[in-house]
C-alpha cells in the first residue's frame, strides 16, 4: 500500500495545517476579546466583537474536527469499553468513524444549501454587515476534510497501519 501511505501522509499534513489555521483563528478571537475588554476599560469600544467571536469560534471548532477524527482525539467513553476485548473496541472505533463520515456528508449537504440561501438573501451580521455566507466556506472545507479523515480512519482501522498515523501521538493507545 505505498500509494495509500503517501496519500495518508499528504492527508495528515493537510489536516494538521488546517487545524493550525483553526488555532490561529481562535488566537485571533482571543486577541480581539482582550482588546475589547481593554478597550471597554479605557472607553474605546470595539464594534462587532460579539459577531466576530461567534463566527471565529464556529470556524475554529470545525477546523479542529478532521484532526480529532484522524488522530482519535474525539470524546470517548472508555468506561464502557474498559473490559471489552480488542476486536470489540476495533469494531466500535470503525463504527464511530462510519458515523463521523455519515455526519460529515449530511452536514456538508445541508450547510451547502444553507450557505447558498445565506448568499441568495444577502444575510449579514447586524453591526459589521459581514456577509454570513463567507463563514460557511471554511466550514465546508472542514467538513470535506472530516469526511476524508473518516475514510482514512476506516481504512487504517481495517488494516494494520493504524499505528502509522497515531505513532506521533503521545498517550494514545491503538
Amino acid at each position: 500500500m505505498p500509494n495509500f501511505r503517501l496519500l495518508t501522509q499528504l492527508g495528515e499534513k493537510l489536516i494538521s495545517v488546517w487545524a493550525l489555521v483553526g488555532g490561529l483563528i481562535l488566537l485571533s478571537v482571543v486577541s480581539l476579546n482582550i482588546g475589547s475588554i481593554i478597550g471597554g476599560i479605557v472607553l474605546i469600544h470595539v464594534p462587532g466583537d460579539f459577531e466576530l467571536t461567534q463566527i471565529g469560534v464556529a470556524v475554529a471548532v470545525f477546523c479542529f474536527l478532521p484532526y480529532c477524527q484522524l488522530h482519535g482525539h474525539n470524546v470517548t467513553a472508555d468506561i464502557f469499553t474498559f473490559w471489552a476485548n480488542n476486536k470489540t473496541v476495533l469494531l466500535l472505533r470503525i463504527g464511530g468513524a462510519v458515523v463521523a463520515l455519515l455526519f460529515s456528508i449530511l452536514l456538508l449537504w445541508r450547510m451547502t444549501d444553507g450557505m447558498l440561501d445565506q448568499k441568495k438573501y444577502d444575510y449579514t451580521t447586524a453591526i459589521l454587515q459581514f456577509p454570513v455566507w463567507i463563514a460557511f466556506i471554511p466550514i465546508l472545507i472542514s467538513l470535506c476534510l472530516l469526511a476524508m479523515a473518516s475514510i482514512m480512519t476506516i481504512i487504517l482501522e481495517l488494516s494494520s497501519d493504524r499505528d502509522y498515523v497515531t505513532s506521533n501521538d503521545s498517550g494514545h493507545s491503538s
